[in-house]
């Protein structure tokens, strides 16, 4: 599976739609399965801080996301 950057693995259909939203200079999309709205990598690393809260497609490091209070992974 693609990685986000963030050390979060995407599935390869989520990559390409994430993909699609970022080239489109898009700072979010719909999430096909759920509705809900999720931010890109781009909004996310424009916005200066990882804040914490586990984004999909965050793009700050996993040592930044644990400082700024991320929760750990229940996959891992």
């Amino acid at each position: 599976m693609p990685d986000t950057g963030g050390g979060v693995k995407l599935e390869p259909r989520i990559a390409k739609i994430h993909g699609a939203a970022v080239k489109r200079g898009q700072q979010s999309y719909i999430d096909p399965d759920s509705g809900l709205l999720v931010m890109t990598a781009l909004y996310l690393k424009e916005r200066g801080f990882c804040c914490g809260a586990g984004c999909r497609h965050c793009p700050w490091p996993p040592e930044e996301q644990q400082r700024a209070g991320r929760p750990p992974d229940p996959a891992e």
